[in-house]
Order: C-alpha cells, then sequence, then structure tokens
C-alpha cells in the first residue's frame, strides 16, 4: 500500500478542486468538507469558471472563513469545467488531486474515507472514485429530471467525486478542453486514464442533492449530443461499450426527425399521401418517446404537460447537436489530446499567489515570478515545449485585433504545428497585448481572437498573454520570463526543454531570460540588429520545427 497522509501533520498529500459557476451550494460544500471528520485535505482549490464581469460577488463572500480549511480561489473565466479543472489540478502540488462538483455534499466521514481509499491504493491505481447517492422524494415517483440526474449514481468515471494520482494527469494533459461543458469530458478523461492503470471505487460517499430546473432543461441537455460525435472521433465507434454508457435513442430521434421534416416537404410539395404517411411516423414515434418518460415519472398534470411538449422538441434537438458535432469533429477527424509527457516536472521553490496576476485567454492568472532559477538550455534534444509567438509568427499582425474575422494565419503555421504535435511535442502560445492594458480591445475580444486561432491551428497545450502596457513595469511581458516559465510550468517541464519561436527580439530575449531555447522566424517588423543577434534564425516556421526536431536548436 501507498500513503497517502502526511506523517504528523493530520492532512491528506491531496488537493481537492471544485470547479463552480458561483451556485450556493458550493458554499453548503465547504461547511459539509469544513466540518467533516477525519485529516484535512492539503488544499481545497475553487475554480471561479463564470465570464469575467458577470456577476459582482466573489464566489467566497460569503464564506466566513470560520475553519482551518485551507481554501483558495483561481479563475478560468468561462472556458468550461473541463478547463478549469485543469487549471486547479496544474496548481495543485499534491500526490492526489481530488475532484469535486459544486453541487455535492460529502458526508461526515467523507474526509476520513477518502484518507483510508487514498492510503489503500496500490502502485497500479491510476484513480478512485467515490460512491455517489442521489437523494430521490420518498412519496411520489421522480419526474424525468430526478431521474436524469439520479442516473449519475451508475455513471462510470464521473468527477461528481473523482479522485486521480496528479503524475497520470500530468502524463496524459489532464481534461480535453474541447468539451466545453459537463459532459463526456470526465468519460473521456476515464478511457485514457484506464490505458495507464487501474480505476477503482473506494469507501467514501457525496450526496448528489435535484437542483431546481426549468421543464425545458431536457432539451437544453441535448447539446450534449455534439460531444457525442466528439467522442467517437477521439475513440472510435465502440466507445459507448468502453465508457460503460447506455446506448441512448440517437437512431429513433434520427428517425422521428427525418419523418417531420418529410412530412413537412411533402405537404408543400402537394404529395398529401406521403405527407400523411410521413406525419402519422412522426406522431407515433413521438408518443412512444412521450410515453417512454410519462410512465415512470408521477404523472400529474404538469409532468404530463412538460413530457408531452417536450417529447416533441428532444428528437430535432438531438439530431441538430449530433449533425454539428459529426460536421465540426466527424468529417474533418481531430487531432489527438495534447500529452504533456515531460522529462521532468517543473518544481518551484514557493506557491504562486493568484492576485495581481494577469489572465491569460481562459481568465487564469499569470501570477508572480517564479522563485526557482531556470536551469540552463538542453541543446541538440527534443523540446518538452515549443513555445510560439501569436502575432507576426503564427497569424498576421494586425494591430490591436479584436476581430475574429481578420485572424490569418501565417504561411507554413498549420503544417509546423501539426509536425510538432504528430511528434509528440506540446505547443503554446505566449503573446503580449497591451491594447487591452491600454483599452484599445477588451479581455472578451482578446478572448475570442485567441479562440479563432485555435479554430484554424489546432489546440494549445496553453495560452498566455501579458495584457500590461509597455510602462507597467510587470515581470510578464516579453522579454521579461514570466510567461514563458508559467507556460512551462503548466506543461511539467524544465524552462531549459522549452523553445521560443518569434519573430522579434523580445521574444528571443524572453527565451534567454527563462533559460530556453529560441528561434527567431523574421518578417519585415523584424529589426536587423535581432537578426544579427538571435542565436538561430530560421527562413519559415516550417524551418524552424525542422530544426527544432533535428536537435539542431
Amino acid at each position: 500500500m501507498t500513503g497517502s497522509t502526511a506523517e504528523g501533520t493530520g492532512t491528506i498529500d491531496c488537493a481537492v478542486v471544485i470547479p463552480t459557476v458561483g451556485r450556493p451550494s458550493l458554499l453548503t460544500l465547504l461547511e459539509a468538507l469544513a466540518d467533516g471528520a477525519g485529516p484535512a485535505p492539503r488544499e481545497v482549490i475553487v475554480v471561479d469558471d463564470r465570464t469575467l464581469g458577470a456577476g459582482s460577488e466573489p464566489v467566497l463572500d460569503r464564506w466566513t472563513g470560520q475553519h482551518d480549511l485551507p481554501v483558495r480561489v483561481l479563475a478560468s473565466g468561462g472556458a468550461g469545467p473541463a478547463a478549469a479543472r485543469n487549471r486547479g489540478w496544474q496548481e495543485a502540488r499534491a500526490a492526489w488531486v481530488v475532484f469535486l462538483d459544486d453541487d455535492v455534499v460529502p458526508r461526515p466521514d467523507w474526509r476520513a474515507r477518502l484518507a483510508h481509499d487514498l492510503a489503500a491504493a496500490e502502485a497500479d491505481v491510476v484513480g478512485v472514485h467515490g460512491r455517489v447517492v442521489v437523494p430521490l422524494p420518498s412519496d411520489r415517483r421522480p419526474t424525468d429530471f430526478e431521474r436524469a440526474t439520479a442516473g449519475l449514481a451508475t455513471a462510470r468515471w464521473i468527477t461528481a467525486d473523482a479522485a486521480y494520482r496528479r503524475e497520470h494527469l500530468l502524463a496524459i494533459g489532464g481534461f480535453d478542453e474541447r468539451f466545453r461543458r459537463a459532459y463526456r469530458e470526465d468519460a473521456d478523461l476515464g478511457l485514457r486514464m484506464s490505458a495507464r492503470g487501474r480505476l477503482v471505487t473506494g469507501s467514501r460517499t457525496v450526496d448528489h442533492p435535484v437542483r431546481s430546473a426549468g421543464w425545458t432543461v431536457s432539451i437544453r441537455a441535448q447539446a450534449g449530443n455534439a460531444d457525442d460525435a466528439l467522442m467517437h472521433a477521439l475513440h472510435g465507434p465502440g466507445w459507448r461499450a468502453l465508457a460503460g454508457a447506455p446506448a441512448g435513442r440517437r437512431r429513433r430521434h434520427l428517425a422521428i426527425t427525418a419523418a417531420g421534416v418529410v412530412a413537412l416537404v411533402a405537404a408543400a410539395a402537394g404529395h398529401r399521401s406521403l405527407a400523411r404517411v410521413a406525419a402519422v411516423g412522426w406522431a407515433a414515434g413521438t408518443a412512444e418517446l412521450a410515453a417512454a418518460r410519462i410512465a415512470p415519472g408521477p404523472r400529474n398534470a404538469g409532468e404530463v404537460t412538460a413530457m408531452v411538449v417536450t417529447s416533441m422538441a428532444i428528437p430535432p434537438a438531438a439530431t441538430a447537436w449530433w449533425l454539428a458535432g459529426t460536421a465540426r469533429w466527424l468529417l474533418r477527424p481531430p487531432p489527438p489530446h495534447v500529452p504533456t509527457t515531460a522529462p521532468g516536472e517543473h518544481q518551484r521553490a514557493g506557491e504562486r499567489s493568484p492576485a495581481g496576476g494577469a489572465p491569460d485567454q481562459h481568465g487564469a492568472l499569470v501570477g508572480e515570478a517564479d522563485n526557482a532559477s531556470p536551469g540552463p538550455p538542453v541543446k541538440h534534444q527534443r523540446p518538452g515545449l515549443v513555445l510560439f509567438d501569436r502575432d507576426g509568427t503564427l497569424i498576421d499582425d494586425v494591430p490591436y485585433n479584436g476581430d475574429p474575422s481578420l485572424v490569418q494565419p501565417r504561411p507554413g503555421a498549420g503544417p509546423a504545428l501539426e509536425r510538432l504535435r504528430a511528434a509528440g511535442v506540446p505547443v503554446a502560445v505566449v503573446s503580449n497585448q497591451s491594447g487591452v492594458g491600454s483599452g484599445r480591445i477588451t479581455l472578451e475580444q482578446m478572448r475570442l481572437v485567441n479562440r479563432r486561432t485555435e479554430e484554424l491551428l489546432g489546440p494549445f497545450a496553453a495560452v498566455l498573454v501579458c495584457p500590461h502596457r509597455p510602462d507597467d513595469g510587470c515581470g510578464c511581458r516579453k522579454p521579461a520570463p514570466q510567461m514563458v516559465l508559467d507556460a512551462a510550468h503548466r506543461v511539467g517541464v524544465e524552462p531549459g526543454a522549452c523553445v521560443v519561436v518569434g519573430d522579434i527580439g523580445s521574444d528571443v530575449g524572453a527565451a534567454h531570460a527563462a533559460g530556453a531555447r529560441s528561434v527567431l522566424v523574421p518578417t519585415a517588423a523584424t529589426l536587423p540588429a535581432e537578426v544579427e543577434a538571435a542565436p538561430t534564425v530560421a527562413e519559415d516556421l516550417e524551418q524552424a520545427v525542422a530544426m527544432i526536431l533535428a536537435g539542431a536548436v
């Protein structure tokens, strides 16, 4: 067995990560966690995933702070639960990371049982899941939404309460942030984790109360069909069996939707017989769906009405989302999730404080400078991370651009990035964006441009920006090293194992200050003195990547 409780400290060698959108249930969770019996986790990291500016009240504004639970708050800026969880575990320093949803309630013995679960985990166990209980009404049959929520209790690899060894999260790159909603990102992680070792169920339990939801919640839930298409693209058509996911009703939804479309088109074209036959098929399919949802429920007037109305909307909604996901993920299969395998994780002497830092594209904070000294560049060795400047290197330099429609990749940028990804080398972006600090563009405009860049050039392991003006005196604006150091830390490599690719001298200077290598790819904006001073110069991005992979940098 491997011990997980720190000797003499009364703490568990784990960090609890809780992504949140500011629901009041977060405070209930924290109260239950603080009042629980047993050793405390080393730290609790709450990741606020609300869009910046949405809601003025901090997520812990009503948290009394009268407990010894070490809680801190980070921000991920509305990038989705997968990105929020990544933001949390990347900041953690414990051996285990425990993910909790912000609407669960740990039972009083949860901490004690967590300590037991982690201590009992053998070396080949990469993850230990908790048990989820969904309380249902005892005086009536559950509603459709209550039954859907109850399905969480039997869902495989659900992250409502899931503990993973941090070393394995690091090795596989954590959650795939292309899953933008709370759906299937847990199954995807579970599939990738199960390839590295055993996933087991522990003895601890959380309750997952059914939160209030409007009658259209079942229609909104159909957006998950787009994520099913992404799962198909990433794991093949047999992904449901591998992940233990139920078969669902997609074929029936497709048939009902097709019948409805045929009925409308045939009626418009004057083909009455065909329209009647198709309409009967649509009505029969819709009635069967409504009956299947009404039968196990309370069967009161409100529930029956909601089931009838939503059963007419669910098939076309599910079909539309599936087609959208298919168009995005199956017609042009996505590259695999970029792994963050590293020759050695970058350890820091002190924790970075989130206060006063600069937000990255997801609203995350680039904190204060590392206390640890950067190591020397490791020459003639394939890098653990390649960082690219954005404007003038990956995309055309449009001064203070806040318009995604103006984003245009530089020649060879796509093939160069794909070659690195195919070689298993993570890629990231580090970019000065003083237009934010000067008020020329907003944070949201900057994020939209970053998002469009990723849509055109593929996913990045990290995207970091400095929004400060040149005269702000920050430590993150290139040629200062902070963004390079922070990107290396997030991916888990030494700065000396990184290569920075840019078009001006500040890119080379940032690499040098961080102890990384660099390649200058000159453009019309590059000064002759910058070219002369650069240690390595390439004619274009494709040559730069060829030199990097050949160990010539």
